[in-house]
């Protein structure tokens, strides 16, 4: 099989291959703002720290000597405003990897013969939810029944990612 065959080859198994597969992560909402008006968003700023520890003792029969050791380190992301003006609901999302993706949900508008049907972004009550990432879009997903089998759900656009430093 000559060189020009592998291209074509592995060409073909690209196109095959779909162009964005959507992921589904739980995530937890750190800050949210809700305006029918225009307002710059400013994403909270977070403190992220680990430590580890050690410890060791030794002894005899009539004496304990123990001694430890804790080492701290962690990074701070500074308040940060978006560079636009948002309106409806903005969220904060902190993603299991540490990153903050910033969302927004604008009024919907439902054409009915009238100028006024424009309906609410639905808005999670709880902070811990499910997000489903395809594109510049995240669908959230929420409990809103006692035993968690209802679920509600809402599109929002994505319109940041932020990585920790």
């Amino acid at each position: 099989m000559t060189s020009y065959a592998f291209v074509i080859v592995g060409l073909s198994l690209i196109a095959a291959t779909p162009a964005s597969a959507a992921e589904r992560l739980r995530v937890k909402i750190i800050d949210r703002q809700v305006s029918d008006t225009s307002y710059g968003y400013i994403v909270p700023g977070s403190l992220t720290a680990q430590s580890n520890s050690s410890s060791s003792c030794f002894g005899s029969a009539s004496s304990v000597n123990c001694g430890g050791a804790v080492t701290t380190t962690g990074s701070v992301m500074p308040p940060r405003q978006v560079a636009y003006q948002v309106r409806g609901a903005t969220f904060a999302l902190k993603l299991p990897d540490g990153r903050i993706v910033v969302v927004n949900c604008e009024s919907k508008y439902a054409p009915k013969g009238d100028f006024i049907n424009r309906r609410s972004c639905r808005i999670p009550l709880v902070d811990d939810i499910q997000a489903e990432f395809d594109g510049d879009k995240a669908k959230l997903t929420w409990p809103v029944s006692l035993d968690g089998k209802k679920m509600e759900s809402e599109t929002y656009k994505i319109l940041g990612v932020l990585k920790m430093p």
